[in-house]
């Protein structure tokens, strides 16, 4: 009997592991269809969010895996016009005739901000001079800190670097400038107020994500800039605040419209950003020289750039839940890293747009 009954138990099993077969089989694809891959480039100024933000998400969505390399703001939107990218960041959004280049469409989505901050190098100084005694934050006035990158004040006890630090000795050492040498949203802002409170500057300089240096020695990215102010006693140099606090580069408190100086700090820009409207139209907007009495002078968004039509609807959708992800549950990192959280009507601003990405 028990013979007989082997033939028919093995005709209803093979149909059975071939349903199993084929379940399996689904659901390998159906992880395959969900797995997804991103890549951006650009600045370096929320790179260090950006990387904190892709790893959280990625734990959160193993499917989905987003690359970012910190290549400069102009360098991000060349590969945006090229196509090379699925999406860009810029310190300084996009232009009109950039945005023109882009036959797929641009949609500027500020993520985050932050302050550009000059710091210094006297450490050394202060090391082997104790008669020397040079404040975490030295004093800049307006005046002092354009005649520094002009190449005007020369020299760290100058008369009116030293008029602005009464009770400070300050080293008979030469000023040694920094700046960045690739395309830099970072040199955009800042030479965006540097003209704004100097015609002297803007004359002679202007502002540019690329510009022709009256004086000092280029460093690629925040990263390569930091580290110059690093080796070299005496230099000076701009910076994202965040690359300064991780290397523990002491930065000036820099004078404001009101003639306050003020150290840059999330509450000081915060309050930069609370009187910035941002255009409904693209979302771009700067802060070259704000005019609140507590205000840091040197404040931007930075702005991750998307295509308006992706060919692949999966990327389009995956890139719109990292967005929505990162303005509301990644900014809780913002402070921790020394950004500033996006205000709540910005959020909002940021959200309605995501929704145009792929229609």
């Amino acid at each position: 009997m028990y013979a007989q009954l082997q033939p028919k138990g093995c005709v209803y099993l093979l149909p059975l592991i071939a349903i199993l077969l084929s379940i399996a089989s689904c659901t390998a694809n159906n992880r395959n269809i969900n797995r997804v891959s991103l890549l951006g480039a650009g600045a370096s100024f929320p790179a260090p969010l950006y990387d904190r933000w892709l790893s959280d998400y990625n734990q959160q969505n193993p499917n989905v895996e987003i690359n970012y390399q910190a290549i400069g703001s102009s360098a991000g939107v060349q590969q945006l016009i090229e196509g090379t990218v699925d999406f860009a960041a810029s310190d300084v959004g996009i232009t009109n005739q950039e945005a023109a280049k882009i036959k797929r469409g641009v949609i500027a989505l500020p993520l985050t901000a932050g302050s550009i901050v000059l710091a210094y190098n006297l450490t050394p100084v202060t090391q082997h001079s104790p008669q020397v005694n040079v404040p975490t934050a030295l004093r800049l006035s307006r005046q002092v800190y354009v005649d520094i990158f002009l190449g005007k004040i020369t020299n760290w006890n100058h008369p009116k670097i030293v008029a602005a630090n009464p009770g400070v000795s300050l080293p008979d050492l030469p000023i040694q400038v920094v700046h960045r040498t690739d395309g830099s949203g970072t040199t955009g802002v800042l030479t965006q107020h540097l003209s704004a409170i100097s015609p002297q500057w803007k004359n002679k300089v202007g502002a540019g994500k690329s510009v022709a240096w009256q004086v000092g020695i280029g460093g690629k990215g925040n990263e390569g800039v930091t580290a110059l102010i690093q080796q070299i006693p005496g230099a000076i140099g701009y910076v994202e605040y965040i690359y300064a606090k991780q290397n523990k580069l002491p930065v000036a408190a820099l004078e404001n419209k009101s003639g306050n100086y003020i150290t840059p700090t999330p509450e000081s820009v915060a309050q930069t950003l609370e009187t910035v409207k941002l255009p409904t139209d693209n979302l771009i907007a700067f802060i070259t020289d704000p005019t609140d009495a507590q205000s840091y002078p040197i404040v931007t968004y930075t702005w991750l750039l998307t295509y308006h039509q992706y060919p692949n609807r999966v990327k389009a959708q995956a890139l719109k839940n990292f967005v929505n992800w990162a303005v509301v549950d990644g900014q809780k990192s913002s402070l921790e890293l020394g950004y500033v959280p996006l205000p709540k009507k910005v959020v909002l601003q940021v959200e309605s747009a995501v929704n145009k990405i792929g229609e």
